[in-house]
């Protein structure tokens, strides 16, 4: 029991951000005209996929104490690349996509480098690198274009009912189990499953990823602990800069081309910072996690979808005025950080944050 409380305690900010986001989409899906329908849960997990790669890219630097300002145009970069390179044959589709990976995580490990051994703050790296890759990306995609192949971008941001209507996996009709369940689910949620499976939860569970955590709570005891520091640090920003990829990878697929939008690059930046702290994760380190990060995120996008709701000519009509939607969504972002970051405010001691 007193094991349970400990553990509820620690997970205090991610339960605030999973009520606050069931509450915004549940009033959102019941104002929506289609609302709780396969079509609804489609569109909308398209919309946050992105957002919620650049969150927990961010997460993985906020672990150590870090902050990484580049996650935005690192995203954009891949974006960029992914128009070049992710169409033709399946193999060159696939190598594509590994080239796409691969230089996101490169990305990454350029930060973790300068911010290891040349001991600057990662803010300021992040800001400089940040600034290059948006270069480059612009140098890669001076005007938006490109193309990536349509059947991909099909069959990743549909549902998987979709593809049983497409291929014919079930001749003689789909059984209850794939009609009423997985064939519902929305190909990005797979894939955002499988990524917290197969990447964020193997390296959370290492020494390296622990080593994260050991280094926000505290680097020089985690140093006089035999911990490798430079390891840690650089893994961290390799991660969160493969993590970014997949973000730009598949807004590249959503889209069908690239874009080396600089204002939408620092928007994804600045809201992967909010979803953070909504998320629970504490931004002097060692305390959250990137999937509270990802429940961050659809809080931001929940949001911004109850927006689109409200009747015009309801009693809450005004909430639908475009030119007053920033300051309401100002104000309820406030709202939804203060709440994220409750935890912080109550303590006394910080160190009670870790234990």
């Amino acid at each position: 029991m007193k094991d349970l409380r400990l553990r509820l305690s620690q997970s205090t900010g991610l339960l605030l951000a999973l009520g606050l986001f069931v509450v915004l989409y549940t009033i959102y899906s019941s104002l929506h005209p289609k609302g709780w329908t396969v079509d609804v849960f489609v569109q909308n997990s398209n919309e946050s996929f992105a957002l919620i790669m650049v969150s927990m890219a961010q997460t993985v630097p906020v672990l150590t104490g870090g902050i990484d300002l580049s996650v935005g145009p690192m995203m954009t970069l891949v974006n960029c690349l992914a128009s070049n390179l992710v169409s033709g044959s399946p193999f060159e589709i696939v190598t594509g996509i590994l080239v796409c990976l691969a230089a996101g995580a490169l990305a990454g490990f350029v930060n973790g480098c300068i911010v290891v051994y040349g001991r600057i703050q990662p803010i300021i790296v992040t800001l400089a690198t940040g600034a290059v890759f948006l270069g480059i990306s612009l140098f890669l995609r001076p005007t938006p274009g490109g193309k990536i192949d349509d059947n991909l971008s099909w069959v990743t941001t549909n549902a998987m009912a979709e593809m049983d209507t497409t291929y014919g996996w079930f001749p003689d009709g789909a059984p209850g189990w794939f009609a009423h369940g997985i064939g519902r689910l929305p190909v990005p949620i797979l894939l955002l499953i499988a990524i917290a499976v197969f990447v964020w939860l193997p390296f959370k569970n290492t020494v390296t990823g622990r080593g994260c955590y050991a280094i926000g709570s505290a680097e020089g005891a985690a140093y006089m602990s035999g911990l490798n520091i430079a390891r840690s640090k650089l893994a961290a920003y390799t991660v969160g800069g493969l993590f970014a990829a997949f973000g730009g990878l598949y807004l590249a697929i959503q889209t069908g081309s690239g874009n080396a939008d600089i204002p939408q690059s620092g928007g994804y930046t600045l809201q992967s910072i909010a979803a953070v702290v909504i998320g629970g994760t504490s931004l002097f380190g060692g305390s959250g996690g990137a999937i509270g990060s990802l429940i961050g995120a659809l809080v931001l996008r929940s949001i911004s979808f109850c927006f689109r709701v409200f009747d015009t000519d309801g009693p809450m009509g005004f909430l639908a005025n475009p030119l007053l939607q920033p300051i309401f969504e100002g104000v309820i972002l406030l709202l939804a950080v203060s709440i994220g970051a409750a935890r912080v405010f109550r303590v006394k001691n910080r160190l009670s944050l870790f234990t």
